[in-house]
């Protein structure tokens, strides 16, 4: 069974940086794209980012160079670098992953507060 857990999330002032990791087990990593969300309280969850197998990636409007997504394959991880983080990025990040097919796998979900 696909296994995935978030780490790296927390308190930062604006215009701070974070880097959440999503540690994969329980399959091939490599046959996953992955993709980053983040829910608010009382909204949608909104994709953030995608990276598919090479890494193609994606992102929604609102973190365009500022975010960026990357997967280290030896270590079955993907990571989510988010640099001028803004209070509206404050959110719980959820790891995805999943190929046409296949079931979508989620994590445990982490939170990123931005705030002074």
């Amino acid at each position: 069974q696909v296994k995935l857990v978030e780490s790296g999330g927390g308190l930062v002032q604006p215009g701070g940086s974070l880097r959440l990791s999503c540690a994969f087990s329980g399959g091939i990593f490599g046959f996953y794209a992955i993709k980053w969300f983040r829910q608010v309280p009382g909204e949608q969850r909104e994709v953030v980012a995608a990276i598919g197998n090479p890494g193609r990636t994606t992102y929604v409007d609102s973190v365009k160079g500022r975010f960026t997504i990357s997967r280290d394959n030896a270590k079955d991880t993907a990571y989510l670098q988010m640099n001028n983080l803004k209070p509206e990025d404050t959110a719980t990040y959820y790891c995805n992953a999943g190929y046409p097919g296949s079931p979508n796998y989620w994590g445990q979900g982490i939170q990123v507060t931005v705030s002074s």
